[in-house]
């Protein structure tokens, strides 16, 4: 058997979507599914913390510096 590795999307109704290359002939195929392990969370981490700090994210009394604070990156020094 030969093997290619390939990265595909599971949607909400429960599919699998993959581009496959060209060379590969259309038939029947073995699929081994890696899920990711939790500290792969990749796009779920940070749109977790999105959500939970939502309402502080939002509160205007939280911000810290405004534009006049600090100077540009590329300013003379």
């Amino acid at each position: 058997m030969k093997a290619i590795k390939l990265v595909g999307d599971i949607d909400d109704e429960h599919r699998l979507q993959a581009d496959v290359p060209a060379e590969v002939p259309a038939g029947p195929v073995r699929l081994i599914v890696l899920l990711p392990d939790e500290d792969e969370g990749g796009i779920a981490w940070p749109q977790g913390v999105a959500g939970e700090w939502s309402d502080e994210l939002r509160d205007s009394r939280e911000d810290l510096y405004t534009l006049d604070d600090g100077q540009p990156v590329n300013a003379p020094r």
